[in-house]
C-alpha cells in the first residue's frame, strides 16, 4: 500500500513538473491552472442554471404560480426534481466559487470540490450511467484534485467576500423557504416581510414564539435554518475576526521588530534543506535576506527573517519583496517547474538582479536553461555524476562538472571565451 501511494505521489509530481516546464515559455503561471478551472466551473454553473431560468420564464408568462403551501409535497415539481431545483442552487454556488478560483482561494477550491462532486452525483443518479454532462463534471473534478496545491491563498479580503456571500445566500434560503411553507406556520406566513422577520428571529435564536411551525415539513425547515444559521455565522466569524485578532496579537508581541530595508538584499524562495543551508551561510555573513512564503513561518530559523507572504511566481509579490533593488533571487523550491516560473516572473518584473535556481532532476536541466537563469544549482545531479565516475573508475573532472550543472548555458565560461 505504501509503495502504491509513493508511486502515485511520484507520478503526480513528475506530471506537474513536466507540465509546468512545458508551459513555462507561455508565462503560464500567471493564468494556469486557475483561469481554465475557473472558466470551466463557471461554464458548468451556467449549464446547471438552465432549469431555474426556465422556471423564471414560466413564472413571467403565468404558466407557473407560487403561493404558500402547508407541506413540501405540495410544492411544484421544480423543488422535488434533483436535476432542477437542487442542481440550479449548485449552479449559482459554482458561479460564485469560480470567482474565488481566479484568486487561487483555498476556500473556493474546497467548496468547488464539494459542489462538482454533488453535481456529478445528481447526474449519475439513479441510472448510474455516464453521460456527456457527467463526463465534463468528472474531468473538472479530476482537474481540481490534480492542481489542488495551486490553490493555497487564504487572506482576510477573500474570507470576508465569501462570508458576505454565504450570509446573503442563507437569508435567501430562509426568506424564500419560510414564505413557500407559510401555511405550515401558525399564524400563516403570507408575505415576504413576515418571512424576513421570522428568519431573523429564528437565526438569532431569539424565538419570541409569535410564529410557530405546526407541520413536520415546517419544523424540519426551522431545524435546518437554525443549523445553517449557526454554522454560517460561526464560520464567518472564524474567517474574518480570528485573522484580525491574530494579526493584532502578532503586532503586539513583535511590535519592536522593524521591517528590513529591502535594498541590496537577497530574495530566497523555498524552505527545504538546500534553502535552509543557504540561508544559514548568508546569515553568518550578515547578508540581508527576504524570504517569500505562502504563509508566515514562526519556527526557527525562519522566524527571525524578513518574510513576504504570497506566490513567488507573482510579479507583484516579487516587487513587494524588493526584486527591483535586490542583488539576487534564489529560487530553491523542491519542484523544478515552479523554480522556472519564479525566474520567468523575475524577468517580467524588469529586474537586473541575478537569478539562481536549483534543479533536482537531470532531465529538467535543459528545460530550465530555456528560461535563462544566471546560475543553476544541480546538487543532486553533481552527486550522482561524481558517484558514477568514482564507481566506474573514471577520473573526476571537477571543472567539467561545474560547467554542466552549475552555470547556465549562456554563462558557461568556456563558451563565453570562444565567443570573443
Amino acid at each position: 500500500m505504501r509503495r502504491a501511494s509513493s508511486f502515485l505521489s511520484g507520478l503526480e509530481t513528475s506530471g506537474r513538473t513536466f507540465l509546468s516546464l512545458s508551459l513555462s515559455r507561455f508565462h503560464a503561471r500567471l493564468w494556469f491552472p486557475h483561469v481554465p478551472l475557473a472558466l470551466g466551473l463557471m461554464l458548468f454553473g451556467f449549464r446547471n442554471l438552465h432549469p431555474l431560468l426556465t422556471e423564471i420564464a414560466n413564472l413571467r408568462t403565468g404558466a407557473v404560480h407560487y403561493s404558500p403551501v402547508q407541506e413540501f409535497r405540495a410544492l411544484p415539481e421544480f423543488f422535488h426534481d434533483l436535476g432542477k431545483g437542487p442542481h440550479s442552487l449548485i449552479g449559482i454556488l459554482e458561479i460564485l466559487m469560480a470567482v474565488g478560483l481566479l484568486f487561487r482561494s483555498r476556500f473556493a477550491w474546497s467548496v468547488a470540490l464539494v459542489l462538482v462532486s454533488a453535481s456529478l452525483g445528481i447526474l449519475l443518479y439513479p441510472a448510474w450511467t455516464m453521460s456527456l454532462r457527467a463526463a465534463g463534471d468528472l474531468l473538472l473534478l479530476a482537474g481540481l484534485l490534480f492542481f489542488r496545491r495551486d490553490f493555497s491563498r487564504s487572506n482576510l479580503a477573500t474570507g470576508t467576500l465569501f462570508s458576505v456571500i454565504s450570509i446573503i445566500l442563507l437569508f435567501g434560503y430562509a426568506i424564500f423557504g419560510a414564505y413557500i411553507l407559510g401555511k405550515g406556520f401558525s399564524p400563516p406566513i403570507d408575505s415576504l416581510l413576515t418571512a424576513f422577520y421570522f428568519s431573523v428571529v429564528t437565526m438569532a435564536t431569539v424565538g419570541y414564539g409569535d410564529i410557530v411551525p405546526k407541520t413536520d415539513d415546517a419544523r424540519m425547515f426551522v431545524v435546518s435554518l437554525i443549523i445553517l444559521g449557526i454554522s454560517v455565522f460561526t464560520a464567518s466569524l472564524s474567517t474574518v475576526v480570528l485573522p484580525m485578532m491574530n494579526d493584532r496579537v502578532r503586532h503586539l508581541l513583535m511590535g519592536g521588530r522593524r521591517k528590513m530595508s529591502r535594498k541590496n538584499h537577497y530574495i530566497l524562495v523555498g524552505t527545504g534543506g538546500l534553502a535552509a543551508n543557504v540561508f544559514a551561510e548568508l546569515n553568518d555573513r550578515n547578508l540581508p535576506v527576504t524570504l517569500i512564503v505562502n504563509r508566515r513561518i514562526e519556527e526557527p530559523p525562519w522566524n527571525t527573517v524578513d518574510q513576504v507572504i504570497g506566490d513567488p511566481a507573482d510579479t507583484e509579490v516579487l516587487k513587494e519583496a524588493g526584486i527591483l533593488a535586490a542583488r539576487a533571487l534564489l529560487s530553491l523550491l523542491e519542484n523544478d517547474g515552479e523554480n522556472a516560473f519564479v525566474v520567468l516572473a523575475a524577468r517580467a518584473s524588469g529586474t537586473e538582479a541575478k537569478t539562481v535556481v536549483s534543479v533536482r532532476d537531470r532531465v529538467n536541466l535543459a528545460r530550465i536553461r530555456t528560461v535563462r537563469p544566471d546560475m543553476i544549482l544541480a546538487m543532486d545531479v553533481i552527486g550522482a555524476q561524481i558517484l558514477g565516475m568514482a564507481l566506474s573508475g573514471e577520473p573526476v573532472d571537477g571543472d567539467q562538472l561545474l560547467k554542466k550543472v552549475l552555470f547556465a548555458e549562456a554563462d558557461d565560461p568556456e563558451k563565453a571565451t570562444e565567443g570573443r
